[in-house]
């Protein structure tokens, strides 16, 4: 039988502070457009969240915010909310719904909060998630912006978010699968970075296999095993989730620590060259850590909660 998860679509990193967060992003060589931010009303009023993209080959990296936390960056575009009057404060619900799931995660941790899978196929997975007795929302559908050399394109997704403790939600954010329509065009990051390779999710070591037998109904896979680590390989261009316990997240990222249990507490990117990588992080004045397995990476706090690793691609 086929697997209908491919690899890894998105990570989304909720910050306090926009402004922030881009620099940060950007100094680390990202190259991020400006933040798409809704409004309402005149003067228009920023509502519901602001997020912008670093886009990767097959899959991207969010930055995203609650409007109205920290200032809104100079070169944020303002999208103005449209819909029948009749449907404007359901509309506007909405948002504000989204908004409030993402001042939950601040709450805990200003970090990764969201990971969505890529897949082939998602009206299948889904049927496939229900048939495993994994709830979820349903397969849903919206267009988003894509950024490209002519100018912003509306580009159609499909996706679904996986129920756990509330709507939307697992205990350690919001997890689910995506299925785009067509390719986006990747950027051109100063670091070097070519695309999003793998999640780190820290779990309280007794409760691992629990986290592990939970990703092995997502994903549709089993786990390859070493000690408090567990990993699960998405397909062949090397992309992978893996689970770690709490006291064995030293062991992977030497000084890192969790911060809130279940939480995210690592993501890595392919590089074209990581030894150029390595210079420019250095040259940026970012402090740079080296992993277990001999790659680098910047430390959860200099990244705004999350430790970024680089990886040869």
């Amino acid at each position: 039988m086929g697997h209908d998860i491919r690899g890894l679509h998105h990570v989304g990193h909720v910050v306090h502070d926009m402004g922030q967060a881009l620099e940060r992003y950007r100094r680390m060589g990202f190259a991020l457009p400006g933040p798409a931010y809704p409004v309402v009303g005149e003067p228009p009023e920023p509502v519901g969240v602001g997020n912008t993209h670093a886009y990767l080959t097959g899959g991207f990296l969010e930055l995203v915010t609650v409007a109205g936390a920290g200032r809104v960056p100079g070169d944020a575009r303002l999208i103005p909310l449209r819909a029948p009057a009749e449907r404007l404060p359901a509309l506007k619900e909405a948002v504000r719904g989204t908004a409030a799931n993402l001042e939950a995660c601040l709450r805990r941790f200003e970090g990764v909060h969201i990971l969505m899978f890529d897949a082939l196929g998602i009206d299948g997975a889904a049927a496939r998630l229900t048939a495993g007795g994994v709830g979820h929302g349903g397969v849903q559908a919206a267009q988003r912006p894509i950024e490209t050399a002519d100018g912003v394109r509306m580009d159609p997704v499909r996706w679904l978010e996986i129920d756990g403790s509330g709507p939307g939600l697992v205990p350690e954010g919001r997890v689910g699968l995506a299925e785009n329509a067509s390719a986006h065009e990747a950027a051109d990051h100063p670091n070097g970075a070519v695309e999003l390779v793998e999640c780190v999710l820290c779990v309280a070591d007794d409760e691992l296999d629990e986290a592990e037998r939970r990703y092995e109904r997502y994903v549709g896979r089993t786990a390859s095993r070493d000690g408090l680590v567990r990993t699960f390989a998405l397909g062949d261009g090397g992309a992978r989730i893996t689970l770690v316990g709490a006291s064995g997240l030293d062991v992977l990222l030497p000084g890192e620590s969790a911060v809130a249990l279940p939480g995210f507490a690592a993501y890595a990117v392919a590089v074209r060259d990581v030894a150029a990588t390595g210079r420019f992080l250095g040259e940026a004045g970012m402090t740079v850590g080296e992993t277990a397995a001999g790659e680098i990476f910047v430390p959860a706090r200099e990244a705004l909660g999350t430790a970024i690793v680089f990886r040869q691609g």
